[in-house]
C-alpha cells in the first residue's frame, strides 16, 4: 500500500476545504487545526508532485488536477462508507443504517411520515434523510451516497441506464388561492381565467414548474402568458405568500393538507385541467443493499421488494410510454 500517495485523511480533508470554500472552515468542520490541514494538504501536494489548488484567490479554488483527484475521491470515500455498512450489517442484522434521498417536495412532505412508521417497527434501524433536488438526488444513488430515494422529476439523462426508476404514485399539483379572492367562490375556474392571475413561483429551472409548463401546454393553455409575480426557493414561503394575498400558486396536495383543514388557503378547480406527476422510487441495482434499505423498500414497494423484481419492473417501465396526466 506504500505506492499509493495519499491517505484516506487526506481525501477527506480535500473533500471537505473545496466543500467549505477555506481551509479554516474545512478544519472547523472536521474539528482539527488548520495548521494540520495545511500540512496534509502540502504532503498531499508533495506527494503528488502536482499543486491541488490555486492560492491566488480569496477562496480556495482546485487546480484541473484537484478536480481529478476529488472527483475520485469522493467515489473511494463512499465506497469505503458502503464497505462499513455491509459489515454492520453482518454484525447487526436487527440494526444497521438507512440513508434515503428525496427531492425537496417529498422529503419534505412525504418521506418524514415514511420514515415514522419504518422506525415504529424497526427502531434499531438509524435513518438518515438528504433532501436536494432531483438531478443531485439522482447523483447520490449513484455514488452509492444515498440506499434509494424517492424524486418527484426525471432522472438525469445520463443515469437512465445506471438506476431502477420504479413507479411509486401520482402526486397532484393543486391551484391555491387566498380564501377571500374572487374565484374562492367558484366551483371551478376557466382555463382564459389563469392569465388573470398573479402566480408565485419556484425557478424557472426547478422540477415542478417544469411539470406544470407541460402539462398546461399539453391543454392548451400557454405558460408564457402566466403572470408569474415573484420567484420564491421553498414551498412554505410560497404557501405563505399566497395566505397574505400576494397570488396564486400550484403546491402538492401532499403539502397543503393542513392549510385546507385550517381554512386559510382554498384549493381551486380548473375546468378539463388536472395537473399531476408521477413519484418515483430510484435505486442504483449494482451497488450494495443493506438489509435496512430491503426492509424500507418492502414498506413502500411491498410488492416488488426483491432486487430482481426491482429490474423486472424496471425494465418493464423504461419500455412503456408514460404520459403525464
Amino acid at each position: 500500500m506504500s505506492d499509493i500517495p495519499f491517505t484516506l485523511d487526506q481525501l477527506r480533508i480535500l473533500k471537505a476545504i473545496s466543500t467549505e470554500g477555506s481551509f479554516k472552515r474545512a478544519a472547523d468542520s472536521l474539528y482539527v487545526s488548520q495548521p494540520a490541514v495545511s500540512l496534509q494538504v502540502q504532503n498531499l501536494e508533495k506527494q503528488l508532485n502536482v499543486p491541488l489548488f490555486d492560492r491566488g484567490g480569496r477562496r480556495a479554488q482546485l487546480t484541473e488536477a484537484g478536480h481529478l483527484l476529488l472527483s475520485y475521491g469522493e467515489r473511494i470515500i463512499s465506497l469505503c462508507q458502503e464497505t462499513c455498512r455491509a459489515i454492520e450489517d453482518l454484525q447487526n442484522l436487527q440494526g444497521g443504517t438507512l440513508i434515503v434521498g428525496a427531492s425537496q417536495t417529498t422529503g419534505t412532505y412525504l418521506i418524514p411520515g415514511m420514515i415514522g412508521l419504518f422506525r415504529e417497527k424497526y427502531s434499531d434501524v438509524s435513518v438518515q434523510l438528504q433532501v436536494h433536488s432531483t438531478r443531485r438526488t439522482s447523483w447520490a444513488v449513484a455514488n452509492g451516497q444515498v440506499d434509494l430515494a424517492i424524486i418527484g422529476g426525471e432522472v438525469p439523462t445520463e443515469l437512465q441506464e445506471v438506476l431502477n426508476v420504479i413507479p411509486y404514485r401520482d402526486d397532484e399539483l393543486a391551484l391555491i388561492l387566498p380564501p377571500n379572492h374572487v374565484f374562492a367562490q367558484e366551483s371551478f375556474i376557466h382555463k382564459e381565467d389563469l392569465y388573470k392571475l398573479k402566480f408565485i413561483t419556484l425557478d424557472s429551472q426547478s422540477t415542478i414548474r417544469k411539470v406544470i409548463d407541460k402539462v398546461l401546454s399539453r391543454d392548451g393553455i400557454d405558460p408564457k402568458r402566466l403572470k408569474i409575480e415573484m420567484e420564491l426557493n421553498s414551498i412554505e414561503a410560497i404557501k405563505n405568500a399566497v395566505q397574505s394575498g400576494l397570488g396564486a400558486a400550484f403546491v402538492s396536495t401532499t403539502a397543503i393538507a393542513k392549510e385546507l383543514e385550517m381554512g386559510i388557503l382554498h384549493r381551486a378547480k380548473i375546468e378539463y385541467v388536472n395537473v399531476r406527476r408521477t413519484l418515483a422510487v430510484i435505486v442504483n441495482p449494482n451497488r450494495y443493499c443493506s438489509k435496512a434499505a430491503e426492509a424500507f423498500s418492502k414498506e413502500i414497494l411491498p410488492k416488488f421488494s426483491t432486487r430482481r423484481e426491482f429490474r423486472e419492473l424496471d425494465s418493464l417501465y423504461k419500455n412503456t410510454t408514460v404520459e403525464v396526466k
